[in-house]
């Protein structure tokens, strides 16, 4: 299967103290990519360095030509919990905002932008709520519409960092159920995930990362109890092969 994105020997330090340390990955094309690992396991970092945001040590990333021939074609969903909900903006130009990638220098946003996030916010069933101000939205509701923003963007990749993380189960089954649809039509989805008990259901590829790579490949045969007890020692009990 082609790789969307390749890392050799990758190597990411703040303040000289290792983050990533020698990770050798391959991100299969046209597939929904699970990153997992405990807290401080440098998933978030990995996504930086993919975007380009941090500097590796040593290694480097390599992105397919298909997805590197526009600079645009990576979308990044950051972390709900990061976002500044109180910037005084509505629902639409949150998601405009998304087409600006697009745009030539001093160029504002014409009718095509504009009816690219309308066609985007009623993807995620979002198009009623586009004049709100976006600290008036409930956290499903948010995340809708950063998934539209990144819609407009028209990327071939997206990185998800716990898009489900504080969302209830309709709302994140819902979204589960575009980004389904995005890979069916060849997009790359890779997505960091905190929830172990639906791993199986939602991904075609793992990652298993602490600090280090721990196993990386089909989640049938990558996602095992043994794999899961390296990368997260102590902090996770198996059962059967699934996660308690």
């Amino acid at each position: 299967m082609t790789a969307a994105i390749r890392t050799s020997q990758l190597t990411v330090a703040y303040a000289s103290k290792p983050v990533l340390w020698d990770v050798n990955l391959e991100i299969p094309d046209r597939t929904i990519t699970g990153i997992l690992g405990p807290n401080g396991a440098g998933k978030t970092t990995l996504f930086k360095a993919i975007l380009g945001v941090v500097k590796p040590l040593e290694g480097h990333v390599t992105v397919s030509a298909k997805h590197a021939a526009r600079r645009d074609s990576i979308a990044y969903v950051p972390q709900r919990a990061t976002i500044d909900w109180d910037f005084p903006t509505t629902v639409f130009d949150l998601v405009l905002m998304g087409t600006y990638g697009r745009l030539k220098w001093f160029q504002r946003p014409g009718s095509a932008e504009r009816d690219l996030t309308a066609e985007a916010l009623e993807r995620v069933g979002m198009q009623q709520y586009g004049g709100r101000q976006i600290n008036e939205l409930s956290g499903g509701q948010q995340q809708r519409v950063f998934l539209a923003r990144a819609f407009v963007q028209q990327a071939s990749v997206y990185l998800m960092d716990e898009p489900f993380a504080g969302i209830d189960v309709s709302t994140e089954r819902a979204i589960f159920d575009i980004l389904t649809e995005q890979r069916e039509v060849g997009k790359t989805i890779v997505m960091v995930h905190h929830d172990l008990s639906t791993v199986p259901t939602y991904f075609d590829h793992v990652v298993l990362l602490n600090r280090q790579l721990v196993a990386s490949g089909p989640t049938a045969s990558t996602f095992t109890s043994e794999n899961v007890q390296s990368a997260f020692g102590d902090a996770v009990r198996m059962l059967g092969g699934q996660s308690s």
